[in-house]
């Protein structure tokens, strides 16, 4: 890659370089955090061998260190696959269940923004979808960092959220549900190519609660992909461009999905294992009413402190299914 990075000619094709600087600087960044945990930890042999007494608890706090250091990256060699290293798409559509459903999309908005704050990730919502009373009945959220995709594509599927419903004037128990997408941002615009006439753009105002500069002018854009049917909206940003931009990613975003989903829908029919996963066949409960308990059904990994799990606090989720997942290509 440095090699390729010196190329006096590298430039002719600014996409092209920059990807490949991109490339560069996320593979130097690795191998630098290898060798300096290789060196932390030879340097904590070398004390440990002195035999000094007085040095037992700066070693202990030192090993410990290492170890979680040691956990987070054996939990990101799981993370191989083609964009798991990339950045993510994330969207949210509210289900079944009415304004309990729009509020509880919302609740799962915060959840994820929650937690792309805690790991360092940049979030932006670049489309967003009001509820009729409540609660959002959409939104789109970029997430740009390293193995975004990774770590939340364990959160693509059906959630699923019971409790005492604020909407509902007997207070009754309700159960809500929502849909989480979760998509690769494609870099290379060549993996998937997508023709001009195959597309037809519509320019509309915001409807969303932007502020007056946002709605005055036509600045949102709804784009359908007319081979597929697929529909596209992104209306969160002043600028037209912008708008088209992030609304192309997220077509290109599905495409891509859609095309890896007929590769794997035809493998597993080879096997004879092929089922397909319907809208009600949800990965995660949220219980909060009579009791409190998140539980993943995929792998019946579960925690008591569903408050904690809805600030953002995922990740005994995320590692217990990239443990179970790992190796098997999902």
């Amino acid at each position: 890659m440095e090699a390729e990075a010196q190329q006096p000619d590298l430039w002719n094709d600014p996409e092209h370089a920059q990807s490949v600087m991109k490339n560069l600087s996320a593979v130097r960044g690795e191998v630098e955090d290898w060798q300096k945990l290789t060196q932390r930890v030879s340097d904590a042999l070398e004390l440990a061998q002195l035999g000094d007494e007085s040095l037992r608890p700066e070693l202990e706090r030192e090993t410990e260190t290492l170890e979680s250091e040691a956990s987070q990256r054996d939990l990101a060699a799981m993370l191989s696959g083609d964009y798991d290293r990339g950045d993510a798409i994330l969207a949210i559509h509210a289900g079944a269940g009415g304004v309990d459903a729009q509020d509880w999309a919302q609740m799962l908005q915060r959840m994820y923004l929650r937690w792309c704050e805690a790991h360092h990730y940049t979030a932006d919502v670049i489309d967003l979808a009001d509820g009729e009373e409540a609660g959002i009945k959409s939104t789109t959220i970029t997430v740009a960092g390293r193995f975004a995709y990774g770590y939340l594509r364990a959160e693509k599927g059906v959630h699923r959220l019971v409790r005492l419903s604020p909407f509902d004037a007997a207070h009754r128990r309700h159960t809500s549900f929502a849909f989480v997408e979760v998509l690769p941002q494609v870099e290379d615009e060549h993996e998937i190519e997508i023709s001009a006439d195959e597309l037809r753009v519509d320019v509309y105002r915001s409807s969303g609660a932007g502020g007056q500069n946002v709605q005055k002018n036509a600045t949102a854009i709804r784009i359908t992909h007319l081979p597929t049917g697929i529909v596209v909206t992104c209306q969160n940003e002043r600028s037209q461009l912008q708008n088209r931009e992030n609304a192309m990613r997220v077509l290109r975003a599905r495409l891509l999905a859609m095309k890896k989903a007929e590769r794997e829908e035809e493998l597993a029919e080879i096997k004879g294992e092929f089922q397909k996963i319907e809208w009600g066949s949800q990965i995660r409960s949220y219980v909060l009413h009579p009791y409190q308990m998140v539980k993943d059904h995929r792998t019946e990994f579960e925690v008591g402190n569903a408050s904690g799990v809805l600030d953002g606090n995922l990740d005994g989720f995320i590692e217990a299914y990239l443990k179970a997942n790992v190796g098997n290509g999902k």
